[in-house]
Parts: C-alpha cells; sequence; structure tokens
C-alpha cells in the first residue's frame, strides 16, 4: 500500500478506506469558484459489490492498494469454493463462490479468466464477454418464423435459459453475451 494525494486517483485504481478495498469507477475533479477543489470519488466495495461516492480535498492522503491482475484457467467447482490454475506456474487456487458471483453458471472447463490478486487473495474474477454452448431443448421450429421479432425460450448445456430467435432449434451450438446476463448474440460459426 501507498499513500498517493486524492488527485492521483484514476479509473481502475483500488483504495483502502476503513479497512474496505474499493474500486475507483469514476474520479472528477471539481474546481469551485470559491474554496479548495475537491475530488470527487465514485468507488465499488470489491466484496459485497456495493457503490459509494467519496469526496477529498485534492491534496488529502488516501490509502492506494496495488492489485495484481494474473490469468487463470478454471478447473472445477467444489461446494462453494472455485479451483482455478494460474496459466504462468499451474499452482492451483480455490476461490469462495461470492467472489465469482451470479457468473459463476457460465464456467466451462479449460475456460481462461482473469483474476485480480491482493496479498495472494482474489478479489475479482473477470469471465470472458461471451461463451459458446449448445442448445439442449427448445420449442420446435415454426416454418414460415425465420425473421420473425419474437423470441422463444431454449436451454443450453449449462441448464441456463436463454431467448433465442424462433429460427432456431435444438442442437444448435450459439454464442451468448454473458456480460450482459445472458443473451443471445449469434450462431456459432464452428
Amino acid at each position: 500500500m501507498a499513500k498517493v494525494n486524492a488527485n492521483q486517483l484514476r479509473k481502475g485504481n483500488v483504495v483502502e478506506i476503513n479497512g474496505k478495498l474499493l474500486a475507483v469507477i469514476a474520479a472528477q475533479n471539481i474546481q469551485p469558484g470559491k474554496g479548495t477543489p475537491v475530488m470527487q470519488l465514485e468507488l465499488r466495495d470489491l466484496s459485497s459489490g456495493l457503490k459509494t461516492t467519496e469526496r477529498y480535498r485534492t491534496t488529502e492522503s488516501v490509502e492506494r492498494v496495488f492489485i495484481e491482475d494474473r490469468e487463470f484457467t478454471y478447473l472445477y467447482t467444489e461446494g462453494d469454493l472455485i479451483t482455478f490454475m494460474d496459466v504462468e506456474n499451474y499452482e492451483q487456487l480455490s476461490v469462495p463462490a461470492e467472489v465469482v458471483g451470479d457468473q459463476a453458471v457460465w464456467l466451462q472447463d479449460g475456460m481462461k479468466v482473469d483474476i485480480a490478486l491482493y496479498e495472494g487473495k482474489a478479489v475479482s474474477v473477470t469471465l470472458p464477454q461471451t461463451v459458446t454452448l449448445e442448445i439442449t431443448e427448445t420449442e420446435p421450429t415454426v416454418k414460415g418464423q425465420t425473421a420473425s421479432s419474437s423470441y422463444k425460450p431454449a436451454i443450453v448445456t449449462n441448464g441456463q435459459r436463454v431467448m433465442v430467435p424462433p429460427h432456431v432449434s435444438a442442437g444448435v451450438r450459439i454464442i451468448i453475451n454473458i456480460a450482459e446476463g445472458g443473451v443471445y448474440l449469434e450462431r456459432a460459426k464452428d
């Protein structure tokens, strides 16, 4: 950790305030007509995900934390622990499921993820933007519904429900945007 002036903080930095790790989402330097300039920081708590806003005088010191981002490969889930392997040194790291959050349902064997580490402890896990899965069941395709704007429900191989266009049938591999909560993008080209 290092003490830095509030005006040196930028988006993506991590700070420690009252024993909590907070990521800077936005940093704005406000110069009022009278008085001292302030830095308004929009922060997100890394453990709970809650957003807060803090104001500091530009000369005030803040504890900046240095986070190490490393690439890992998903191995398996056992109970409430998810195990990943470091791609550089092949060491395994078990992460509590709440750190991964709701996106844990999209994990696939061998999937590459980015894990932010603070003092050897995982503080966040970032999955890829998209994932390719096969549709296991959906309503049958109705002839002549190829250009319709309505969508139908489908179940993919991991058991999640995704809305797909009417012309897509079971057995088709599709690309899903998991960053937006599991939205159909297109058919896979493989």
